[in-house]
């Protein structure tokens, strides 16, 4: 019976917007605008979100860089040399002294990073490094060509090169197989063994990382080869891949303590994690997002209160058709609840076709820019919510404001 009864006055919402045709479809596009724009900011958001993180993802998301701290010059003490880590650090390291750590490989490079190779005629600055075979296995490196380092490769000092794509493109030339071909350093000559894929760094160079230290543009070396170059046992840092994200500041802490004891803490060290690039990724993308989904749900009330002025305006308009009802019957919970439905049925009206309109725009933009753009559901179910709600907050006011008038004084209402 109770159904039967609101599924009448339900009816009787649904006429009263159907008489009222313009301004029912004036209230629906307030809130179908707002409904747009929550998709379009979740569904920006959620792409720019993967991207980044797909980026970050590429680096190693457990990755740690241990180095030196080189501390500020005392013209009263003197300043030790070296770059604190040496082979033996490193061999104590790979036996497994540190639990939290997986893998670890040296880094060896020139202060200046900028090198000077030539391949026939053609010369390029490069950024030149000496690690092992397990430095692309920790940052998610992947070979378009050719082959990692070997053990026989470290062990025995041989001249051979991995490039990175830049440096294939244009030192070599992107169309030639570069595999086997030698490239000159001064006067020692290597041999190119592999190409590493391209890697994307677009929002890390944007949020702080070295613009002039570009990883596409790298040649690697054997490290055992890089130290005979220097004449030196030194290791410029470490890149080390913890257990899991959890452990990553276990294994910083391991490690540090492990290079302060075996160097009776003459020297200071620095360390810097793919987590905290995660982290500042998320917060900054966090705070855009927040902000855009306010403007956005700023619009959906926007909507609201433009559903709330024409319901206001209805109310007056139908005061004498009130009046009857009330007259014949209609008890104050009857008006509230019609006019309360169909400030509901606007907004509903108003979010459905939002939903759908942009669904099928996510999915035509998609194809055309050749993104992959995937509306967040859950902030779009949550958007579709509100927009109810809001019709809800919004038909009260008149509907209170309806069920109120006097049966006598609404219809002396012209």
């Amino acid at each position: 019976m109770l159904l039967a009864h609101v599924r009448d006055i339900y009816f009787q919402a649904v006429w009263a917007l159907r008489d009222n045709l313009m301004r029912t479809l004036l209230s629906i596009l307030g809130i179908f605008i707002g409904i747009i724009a929550v998709m379009a900011v979740g569904t920006v958001t959620q792409t720019v979100h993967n991207f980044v993180f797909t980026e970050l993802a590429s680096y190693g998301l457990q990755t740690i860089w241990i180095y030196r701290q080189h501390e500020a010059p005392n013209p009263y003490s003197t300043v030790r040399t070296g770059s604190g880590i040496t082979n033996l650090d490193l061999e104590q390291i790979q036996k497994g002294c540190c639990p939290a750590v997986a893998r670890v490989s040296p880094e060896v490079y020139y202060q200046d990073w900028s090198q000077l190779f030539r391949f026939g005629n053609r010369y390029n600055n490069v950024i030149l490094e000496g690690v092992d075979g397990v430095f692309f296995d920790i940052s998610r490196d992947e070979f378009t060509i050719g082959r990692n380092f070997r053990d026989e490769d470290i062990d025995n000092r041989r001249n051979v090169a991995i490039i990175g794509s830049e440096v294939h493109k244009t030192l070599i030339g992107e169309h030639q197989n570069p595999v086997g071909k030698s490239i000159r350093f001064g006067e020692q000559k290597f041999i190119v063994v592999g190409v590493l894929k391209r890697k994307n760094r677009d929002f890390l160079a944007s949020i702080g990382a070295a613009e002039d230290y570009d990883v596409n543009n790298k040649i690697y070396i054997p490290y055992t080869v890089h130290q005979q170059m220097l004449a030196s046992k030194d290791i410029h840092q470490l890149l080390i891949e913890s257990r899991s994200v959890a452990e990553t500041q276990n294994a910083v802490d391991q490690v540090v303590e492990l290079l302060q004891r075996r160097n009776n803490n003459h020297f200071q060290y620095k360390w810097d994690t793919m987590e905290s690039w995660n982290t500042k990724a998320n917060n900054i993308l966090s705070n855009i997002s927040l902000l855009g989904l306010v403007a956005a749900f700023v619009s959906l009330l926007v909507g609201g209160v433009g559903i709330m002025n024409i319901m206001t305006t209805s109310v007056v308009e139908r005061t004498r058709e009130i009046g009857i009802r009330k007259a014949i019957g209609a008890t104050q919970n009857d008006i509230r609840l019609q006019f309360i439905l169909e400030a509901v049925v606007i907004s509903t009206l108003g979010g459905s076709f939002g939903l759908g309109v942009g669904y099928i725009l996510s999915i035509v933009a998609q194809h055309m820019l050749q993104i992959p753009l995937q509306p967040p559901w859950m902030i779009i179910i949550a958007a579709f919510l509100v927009s109810i709600g809001v019709g809800l907050a919004s038909g009260y006011y008149p509907a209170k404001r309806a069920a109120r008038l006097k049966p006598v004084e609404a219809l002396r209402h012209d």
